[in-house]
């Protein structure tokens, strides 16, 4: 028997991708909780590009009050996800960069494939898990990724973080999530599990936002 280690792991849940599903909160996958939120982050294509390099070099996760710890890039032949068009079609497979990108502060960038640990505090909830991002997605005027867990012992699912600028010249942030509790106290007490969720998401919307100075308690 071969033993898998943090790099080898597939992410422990079945629905890969299903962030990217227009009915995810009519129709999760069975089992999983749906959630969906949004902010906006200002307007214009300056905004619009530093959020995105924001986005993209883990700024949600850290400026919410996570470390991110043991990055380690996918070999490049991950699934990158699908390129839609405005109207939710599929068109074509999203392009890969052929070479590392970093941020203006020299960050690198993430990529399908990129496996991490997230570790640390966000209001009451301690937050240790590994993740796989399992998609990015990139157009002109909106960026997407998502990433899953592997081995959860809390909750298990899938999140995706988007932004986007509109046709008004507004800029947006959108989390979408699908989850189920894991372990033996949020499967015993399911409303904690949505409170987690939400306290989570909530702080990385704020993150990104510039009207925030500090994240969310």
């Amino acid at each position: 028997m071969r033993r898998s280690n943090f790099e080898d792991q597939p992410v422990d849940y079945a629905a890969v991708g299903a962030t990217q599903a227009a009915d995810l909160m009519q129709y999760p996958p069975q089992g999983y909780s749906p959630a969906e939120d949004s902010i906006r982050l200002g307007s214009g294509r300056e905004r619009y590009d530093a959020a995105v390099a924001t986005l993209l070099s883990w700024g949600a996760q850290r400026d919410a009050g996570l470390e991110i710890l043991e990055i380690r890039p996918g070999d490049g032949n991950e699934y990158a996800g699908i390129q839609f068009d405005d109207e939710g079609n599929a068109i074509a497979p999203n392009h890969r960069p052929g070479e590392q990108r970093f941020a203006p502060d020299g960050s690198p960038f993430l990529d399908a494939g990129t496996t991490a640990r997230l570790r640390g505090r966000i209001g009451r909830f301690g937050v240790d898990m590994k993740i796989r991002v399992v998609y990015l997605l990139e157009s002109p005027n909106r960026t997407s990724f998502a990433y899953g867990t592997i081995g959860n012992a809390q909750l298990s699912g899938e999140e995706s973080f988007t932004v986007e600028i509109r046709e008004d010249d507004s800029v947006w942030f959108i989390t979408r999530a699908f989850w189920r509790p894991v372990s033996l106290r949020y499967r015993t007490f399911p409303p904690l599990a949505t409170r987690r969720a939400q306290v989570l998401a909530t702080a990385y919307l704020r993150a990104l936002s510039p009207t925030w100075a500090s994240p969310a308690s």
